[in-house]
């Protein structure tokens, strides 16, 4: 009887899933297995935490939602602690497994983790890889990966001249698994990582697994018929539907690129297509840039000159860059923006850009550093979203400008009544508009009148923020 191990990574669903699809229709029995591995946790070597509290508590929630996925096709998830590089020779040893199929990634480290188990593996057990993480497929490329262009517009209109999107893969209807010990889920400090904390102004409570994924599209698509705006308003700031905000459930995989591409499909038929519905697929694009990306260039992407070898002059002040990360900059845009993140693990698009730029352009400090704590924080964390974005912001990646966000201006113009900023730093409520984006031009009076004092309600400017910006206006 042939047996074969499904190793579980970012791709935790059973709808599209080819690994798991393939693994069902070529053996008897399948062992799926998801693997806390501990150097997933703990501090990176830029002393930020790896998985912080909010990705953890989704994580966690994307397990358990798999399980019972598969417990309701007669299956099970078998879930271990370790090394997979040790866990799944194990594993198969004990199941007299065939071979293990597993998700490929494009990443540096989930490179090495995959190189790590095959090389564990007995020659008798095959390690079968499938690419699961984006809209198109790496080999349905018109130019293969290693040779595709470095900036996005001629690369994303060869791919949608040239390629196509495969059929969804459907969820297998019953799942056959062997009598083993399942294993338990561990807790958030069995793990070593705090329990986040909740907050009302949270855009979204973000709950982990495909079937919370399913939900929160078909609320945004269909019930609440959001698609047909989301160019128009996805550079807001506040709610829960000025964008998608699928991002969280496509980063574990809860959620297949294909299957929302098909969605956005279906809605075009069914009720209009627009800028606004193709701008979607446009982002996923986006998206597989950098998986791609990450695939051509690899540990370049976290070097400081980045995949351009572009020599900058970084700071590396650590006092400057825990005020950046504590939301205590003095500039308010910056500040409610990263308060937002820490409390909720969630940020803008908007908002990471301007961030970014503030900590990458204004400031000056090394920008991997901004990335790692991006990795700690954000729910939705994908590492080649993260680190391309980022380097393109630093200067250093793709179609990278020498451009910076003026995060003064910007404050104006998407949050011209401060609500954004308010909600946030609600300390600064009763200011107007104006002083609320710039409340170092407050007289003493008119701290006083307004309640608010700079350096005790409010921290004062790390610098003259104004001057900084028209340095960099004329440089």
């Amino acid at each position: 009887m042939a047996t074969t191990v499904v190793w579980f990574r970012d791709d935790l669903r059973v709808t599209d899933n080819p690994t798991l699809a393939d693994a069902v229709d070529a053996t008897d029995v399948v062992v799926p297995v998801y693997i806390f591995d501990p150097r997933e946790y703990g501090e990176t070597r830029y002393e930020t935490e790896k998985r912080g509290p909010h990705r953890t508590k989704f994580r966690r929630e994307s397990v358990h939602d798999l399980r019972a996925s598969l417990q309701d096709r007669g299956g099970s998830l078998f879930v271990r602690q370790g090394r997979p590089e040790v866990v799944l020779p194990e594993l198969a040893d004990r199941t007299d497994a065939d071979a293990v199929y597993a998700q490929t990634k494009p990443a540096v480290e989930e490179l090495e983790r995959e190189q790590g188990v095959r090389d564990a593996l007995p020659e008798s057990v095959s390690f079968e890889r499938r690419w699961t993480h984006t809209l198109h497929h790496i080999s349905d490329l018109p130019t293969a990966y290693d040779r595709i262009d470095d900036t996005f517009t001629p690369w994303r209109k060869e791919v949608e001249r040239d390629s196509t999107v495969r059929d969804l893969v459907s969820a297998p209807d019953t799942i056959r698994t062997p009598d083993l010990e399942p294993g338990t889920i561990p807790t958030q400090s069995e793990v070593g990582v705090a329990e986040p904390p909740t907050d009302d102004r949270a855009v979204l409570p973000f709950e982990g697994g495909e079937s919370a994924g399913k939900r929160r599209l078909s609320e945004y698509v269909w019930a609440g018929d959001h698609l047909s705006e989301y160019k128009g308003t996805r550079n807001e700031l506040l709610g829960a539907n000025y964008s998608s905000k699928f991002s969280p459930w496509l980063a574990a995989g809860c959620l297949s690129p294909r299957w929302i591409h098909a969605e956005v499909q279906r809605y075009e038929d069914d009720r209009v297509a627009n800028e606004d519905t193709y701008w979607l697929v446009f982002e996923l694009l986006w998206r597989d840039f950098f998986q791609f990306q990450f695939r051509k260039h690899g540990a370049d992407f976290f070097t400081p000159t980045g995949i351009r070898d572009v020599d900058k002059r970084w700071d590396r002040d650590r006092e400057a860059f825990r005020r950046w990360a504590d939301g205590a900059t003095g500039v308010p845009f910056v500040d409610a923006n990263m308060r937002e993140l820490n409390r909720t693990g969630y940020m803008s698009n908007r908002g990471r850009q301007n961030v970014a730029s503030f900590l990458a352009d204004a400031i000056g400090i090394d920008w991997r550093w901004g990335a790692a704590y991006f990795e700690s924080r954000l729910i939705d964390y994908d590492v080649a979203s993260n680190w391309g974005n980022w380097a393109y912001q630093a200067g250093v990646g793709n179609d990278s400008r020498d451009n910076y966000f003026d995060v003064l201006s910007q404050a104006e113009r998407y949050d011209s009544e401060a609500a954004y900023v308010t909600t946030w730093l609600p300390e600064l409520a009763e200011l107007p508009p104006t002083f609320a984006h710039r409340p170092w031009r407050m007289s003493d009076r008119e701290q006083t009148e307004y309640g608010v004092e700079l350096g005790v309600d409010y921290p004062g400017p790390m610098f003259d923020i104004e001057a900084r910006y028209s340095e960099l206006r004329n440089t």
